[in-house]
């Protein structure tokens, strides 16, 4: 933070920060992996996009991102991390402003151990996920999805109903009953070798290209458009994916078990491939640590 590391229990931001007041934040999360960044370039360039459309300018460049990260994930000798990166609207700088332009726009960055959105034992038991009915997904011409944002007021809510019925995580469906996505994750499903996901309502997630992109390299067909309930739940298979985790099979929707209970053949294909991506150094970029 203001160009210093510093132990994660003294970062603060003031109290009347508008990436605090107003959830006016963009942020992004790049793994690390075996002491590598894993497509460090893409998750870069989506943080930058997101900056541009809310119009964060931070006053620091690319370069000096990358090497602020860096720097940090050294410091911290974490070789396995979920590390952030952060750019706020600031505090006015101008005494009881409500004009956006007069906030000062700050970046900072932190990292911690390796997050999981599922746990690994759950993953090994097979996850489960409600489909929320008490709430809908914040509609993506109100808050959009693609900019990478703090706005998780649908997914609280429906996470409280997910784990009150004793799931392990929650998707969330679009007004028209569409599946979109859920905390942290993308949602994808499996029939007859055709693989769906939706197209609108989610985040661009790294590794949601990351599996189309395995998807095309085994031969799957693929369609990117509306995925109703009904239909996802008659899939065969249903899997996530997420930058804490990759690939993560689920084996009970609602009341509906796929599989027989177990990871899918297909959702097994692209789990292995995308951890064999997720260690070739393709698409890592190595760390030097002191």
């Amino acid at each position: 933070m203001k160009g210093r590391i510093i132990p994660i229990s003294e970062a603060f931001i003031p109290i009347n920060d508008w990436g605090l007041v107003h959830s006016d934040i963009t942020y992004d999360v790049v793994p690390v992996w075996n002491g590598s960044f894993f497509r460090i370039d893409d998750y870069l360039d989506r943080f930058e996009a997101s900056m541009a459309a809310l119009r964060l300018d931070p006053k620091i460049n690319r370069k000096q991102i990358k090497g602020a990260i860096t720097a940090m994930v050294i410091a911290s000798e974490l070789r396995e991390s979920y590390v952030a990166m952060v750019c706020s609207r600031g505090a006015p700088q101008v005494a009881g402003s409500r004009d956006p332009r007069d906030c000062l726009n700050h970046f900072y960055a932190w990292c911690v151990p390796y997050v999981h959105v599922v746990k690994p034992d759950i993953v090994k038991i097979g996850a489960s996920a409600l489909i929320a009915t008490g709430v809908k997904r914040i509609p993506y011409d109100s808050v959009n999805p693609i900019i990478k944002n703090y706005h998780w007021g649908d997914f609280t809510q429906g996470l409280f109903e997910a784990k009150d019925n004793n799931y392990e995580t929650v998707i969330l469906t679009d007004q028209n009953e569409n599946i979109t996505e859920g905390p942290g994750f993308n949602v994808f499903c499996i029939k007859n070798g055709l693989l769906v996901t939706s197209d609108h309502g989610v985040l661009e997630g790294i590794s949601r290209k990351t599996v189309l992109e395995i998807a095309a390299s085994l031969g799957l067909n693929i369609q990117v458009r509306d995925l109703p309930v009904s239909e996802f739940l008659e899939a065969d298979e249903v899997f996530i994916s997420t930058s804490g985790g990759g690939v993560i099979p689920l084996v009970k929707v609602n009341n509906t078990i796929f599989a027989n209970g177990t990871c899918g053949p297909v959702t097994d294909k692209i789990y292995r491939t995308y951890w064999d991506w997720f260690e070739s150094p393709k698409y890592q970029t190595r760390i030097e640590y002191k």
